[in-house]
């Protein structure tokens, strides 16, 4: 055997022995139990509103049932379609309990152990509590059941390898920057609590990097122009909020109707933001996320 050869087989068996590794690597953190809990349904039905649940989880277009999944996410690397989250036991979350529930919604890992890809916003809802997922669990258990199958992602070598995504969450996942601000007032706290968690805005309203992570140090709130089925979103920081138009008062209000303050309608997925998401809010959490997204802060 020549020293050649035995040098290409021994970093054959090492980058097999590594790709076998990070296959076999665990993630995921087991949380406490959570079963002691009691979910409150509609706190619950609220925040899955707020968290976008039903508009990326109902292909009302195509006249599929609430949550019954099959939303198609065309992106740069393939194909993504939402899954089935009805109380259906094959097709669904139906035999699922809250422990495993509370690890897919806040770490982004089914109950086989596998990681999500990251059009699962799942790193926006990191920081939901205990009594929040159970809130959500309760919701969901009143879904009625739908068999509509899952669909397989529809992605290109190499990433239809779920197990890349261990590597990815390794370099880019980031927590949520849910956590108050010293200094700040209550309503511009909600509003970061809730734009930075739950409606998780900076999802399409941040650029992307190569590896679809999103650019949060440089291009935060900057806008997309290279979303997800050809469309694109605006920036969304404050001063690009001011300069065209937008006060507290008339984000809150688009919010609610759709409308922009030139009269004009939201429409694409901002559209479907407002109509199944945010027009379902109290006035309160709508000017409280206004008010985080134009830094408006009390008595200024």
């Amino acid at each position: 055997m020549t020293s050649f050869f035995r040098v290409g087989l021994v970093a054959a068996i090492a980058a097999a022995t590594g790709l076998g590794a990070v296959i076999a690597w665990p993630i995921g953190v087991l949380p406490p139990p959570l079963i002691e809990l009691e979910g409150d349904v509609n706190r619950g039905a609220y925040l899955a509103r707020a968290s976008g649940c039903i508009a990326c989880h109902s292909d009302f277009r195509s006249g599929g049932a609430p949550l019954a999944g099959g939303v198609q996410l065309e992106t740069p690397f393939g194909a993504i379609y939402s899954p089935n989250l009805t109380t259906d036991s094959q097709e669904g979350i139906g035999d699922w309990d809250v422990q495993k529930f509370a690890v897919a919604v806040r770490q982004g890992i089914s109950p086989d152990g596998s990681p999500y890809y990251p059009a699962f916003p799942y790193p926006f809802y990191m920081n939901f509590t205990d009594q929040e997922i159970v809130d959500l669990w309760a919701a969901f258990q009143t879904v009625p059941a739908s068999d509509t199958p899952s669909r397989e992602p529809e992605l290109m070598f190499p990433f239809n390898q779920r197990w890349g995504m261990k590597l990815w969450r390794a370099a880019f996942l980031e927590p949520p920057h849910t956590d108050p601000v010293p200094g700040n007032d209550g309503i511009w706290n909600r509003g970061r609590e809730l734009v930075e968690g739950a409606a998780h805005c900076a999802a399409c309203h941040t650029g992307r990097n190569f590896a679809g992570a999103r650019m949060s140090d440089t291009e935060h709130f900057q806008g997309n122009a290279d979303l997800p089925g050809g469309d694109k979103s605006p920036a969304i920081d404050a001063e690009t909020l001011r300069e065209r138009g937008w006060t507290v008062e008339s984000l809150a209000y688009g919010l609610r109707s759709g409308i922009m303050p030139d009269g004009d309608v939201f429409g694409g997925g901002m559209g479907e933001v407002v109509n199944y998401g945010t027009s379902f809010l109290t006035d309160a959490d709508r000017t409280a996320i206004a008010t985080y997204l134009m830094d408006v802060h009390e008595g200024g």
